[in-house]
């Protein structure tokens, strides 16, 4: 339309209505910044998935329990379709610090402790490629469908991830 679209899923039901597309639709482990509480966000979700989404890519985040129970909540929607989990490797300070403030991910304990020890910008970097690797390891053998990278132009980073978990 020439005003565009007021929600994701008016732009989901659109882009279904042209055939040989394949949807994905962004989801929040954690909620959306700017909903008012995870059942309104999770209600978001559905009616993107109920417009025609064929998968979901989550937000990013650090603590893996995030997306469990994310599937968890999912699962008893009655929503199976394959949701691939978002991961962003740390690799400096002020990273994590837009990170928060821009979508609200929360840091785990585990991650600030690692990057509270290091001694410098080589140090930190190296420590949050280190989490990565463990987060990616776990949510593998937890059978995730894949994993989506936000590489924000650290490409580096992600290829050490990629051949430490055999991505």
């Amino acid at each position: 339309p020439p005003d565009g679209f007021a929600y994701a899923s008016e732009l989901v039901s659109f882009i279904r209505s042209i055939s040989g597309f394949s949807i994905g639709v962004a989801g929040y482990p954690e909620k959306h910044l700017e909903a008012p509480s995870m059942e309104i966000d999770l209600e978001n979700l559905r009616r993107k998935v109920d417009a025609g989404a064929d998968f979901i890519i989550t937000q990013l985040f650090y603590n893996n329990e995030d997306y469990y129970r994310f599937m968890d909540r999912l699962t008893k929607m009655g929503i199976t379709m394959p949701v691939i989990p978002g991961i962003m490797p740390v690799t400096s300070l002020s990273q994590i610090d837009r990170v928060t403030s821009m979508c609200g991910a929360r840091v785990p304990d585990e991650l600030l402790k690692r990057l509270d020890a290091c001694t410098g910008a080589d140090s930190i970097c190296e420590a949050g490629i280190e989490y990565s690797i463990k987060q990616c390891v776990e949510l593998k053998s937890w059978g995730v469908p894949g994993l989506h990278f936000y590489t924000l132009n650290r490409a580096q980073a992600v290829k050490r991830i990629m051949d430490a978990t055999g991505l």
